[in-house]
């Protein structure tokens, strides 16, 4: 498959477009050729040195991660830009970049992810940013104590073993559920006003916890990395339906 192809058939799944006024990452290939074979495409959550290597290393043509190199452009290439780059350029592996488009798909997105884990019914979108959304909120199928949610996430999420921290000021029993995965915490008045009983997300800033216990929300904070591995996986399967060799590397953060 030519790389033109692998990018223009993720777009369009993807939608790239959509997105392209509310993120501050230029989805899509960041670096690389326009055109150029590729037989094995390598997959991570973070384009950084570490998984850069591995994914030259396992002879990769392609890595596809979720965040990319650049964010608001690059006016030059040196210190951290240039670690990046430059292995990128030197093993001729081409970089493809899905932000916020991965995270609210309703169907590959991390978002989606976690909803699957979590079993949750009567989806929709939510987490709205300007004309589109980049989370989803569901019902349990069966209500769950709010401890036993945290033990849920704990055990499915690759949370590199830490326990999820919960700010417990919600109801001790959840059913409605809203979920931003990565630093989706801004996100809390939403679900406040759709009057979820729990919100997940990746990590949380300091008044987090102010304004959660104020508004009697249950927030769940399950880690930046561990929620937003589920995208590039989905990719990853993608991928390998079309015919492709994939490899993911995995390079967890803990945070």
């Amino acid at each position: 498959m030519d790389l033109s192809t692998l990018c223009e058939r993720y777009g369009e799944r993807l939608a790239l477009d959509d997105y392209a006024d509310v993120d501050a990452s230029p989805n899509g290939l960041q670096v690389g050729p326009d055109e150029k074979p590729v037989e094995t495409v390598a997959f991570a959550v973070d384009a950084v040195e570490a998984t850069i290597e591995v994914a030259a290393e396992r002879d990769a043509d392609v890595l596809v991660v979720h965040h990319g190199v650049s964010w608001g452009g690059i006016e030059r290439v040196t210190g951290t830009e240039y670690g990046r780059v430059a292995p990128l350029v030197e093993h001729d592996v081409a970089l493809y970049a899905a932000h916020l488009p991965l995270d609210g798909h309703p169907d590959l997105g991390n978002a989606a992810g976690v909803a699957d884990t979590l079993g949750l019914v009567d989806r929709e979108p939510f987490g709205e940013l300007g004309p589109v959304t980049i989370g989803q909120r569901g019902r349990l199928e069966s209500p769950v104590d709010r401890d036993d949610l945290a033990e849920t996430l704990t055990a499915e999420l690759d949370t590199g073993g830490r326990p999820v921290p919960v700010l417990d000021f919600g109801p001790e029993t959840v059913e409605d559920v809203a979920v931003v995965t990565g630093a989706g915490a801004d996100w809390l008045d939403e679900a406040v006003e759709t009057d979820a009983d729990a919100f997940v997300v990746g990590e949380g800033k300091h008044r987090v916890y102010h304004e959660a216990r104020e508004a009697g929300l249950n927030v769940y904070l399950a880690g930046h990395y561990a929620t937003e591995t589920f995208g590039v996986r989905a990719l990853r399967d993608l991928a390998a339906e079309w015919g492709l060799e994939t490899t993911y590397v995995d390079h967890p953060t803990g945070l």
